[in-house]
């Protein structure tokens, strides 16, 4: 009898500490500071990945297969590697300006402020969307409003809406990111007027180089039935290091 008791006594104490202690970090966590995690989780200090891009529509599809580089918030750059036709192609980001270089023409042409709402490649993703990936972070406000369940996943859903003077096209996102290992698992992306536009998923987890990753993400535009383009990460190294000089417009010229 003693002894039961004892046991109950060291079960009442000590469990709700263990229960505690596995969810404290995220706990402790702002809207803000999720948002940060989640971003680092996906990227290092200098990275690349081998990817497809897959466009489709209701009566067609088209493939590209693509090498991108990306170091900081500044540098990025992705060569388009196949089909035939578009190999050569590369997409070039300094700080919030790209570049595109199209071989038939030998010309590389700035992509302007009015065309940052524009299609990227025909896809369902915007120019924005590669130009300010890091845009999450210094662009919007954070605001934990809500844990919710994303295909059995418990997340934190976060509200996230552009400060007074931020250049974005969004009118705000609201971003899913698991609880457990701080993943980004689908971000809504909303015009000015509240209207949803596209919804970003990121599903299958794998481990690519030292990462554990989301490697497939689907971007769909809202009321297009049919419409979505997939992305998926077919390999990586997040252990890079790429002088700054690497992303120049001359280089641009050099990757097919």
């Amino acid at each position: 009898m003693q002894y039961t008791t004892m046991k109950q006594l060291f079960v009442a104490f000590i469990f709700p500490f263990l229960l505690s202690g596995t969810d404290s970090k995220s706990q402790d966590l702002s809207a803000k500071e999720i948002v940060d995690k989640a971003y680092y989780n996906e990227r290092s200090e200098a990275y690349t990945l081998d990817m497809t891009i897959k466009v489709i529509r209701p009566k067609w599809s088209r493939a590209l297969t693509t090498r991108t580089w990306a170091k900081g918030f500044n540098y990025g750059m992705m060569v388009i590697t196949a089909p035939a036709k578009d190999e050569g192609v590369s997409f070039m980001r300094l700080g919030s300006e790209g570049w595109n270089f199209i071989p038939s023409i030998e010309r590389i042409v700035k992509i302007s402020p009015s065309q940052m709402a524009q299609s990227w490649m025909g896809s369902d993703y915007t120019n924005e969307d590669l130009l300010k990936e890091a845009s999450i972070l210094h662009d919007y406000t954070h605001k934990l409003i809500d844990k919710e369940n994303v295909d059995g996943i418990i997340c934190y859903k976060i509200e996230a809406t552009p400060k007074p003077d931020a250049a974005v096209i969004w009118g705000k996102k609201i971003v899913w990111i698991g609880k457990e290992d701080l993943l980004e698992r689908k971000t809504e992306n909303y015009d000015e007027l509240g209207d949803l536009i596209s919804t970003l998923t990121k599903t299958d987890i794998k481990e690519i180089g030292s990462k554990t990753i989301a490697t497939t993400l689907t971007m769909t535009p809202n009321n297009k039935e049919g419409y979505r383009t997939v992305v998926t990460i077919l390999g990586g190294d997040f252990k890079q290091e790429i002088d700054d000089y690497f992303f120049s417009k001359e280089n641009m010229r050099q990757l097919n």
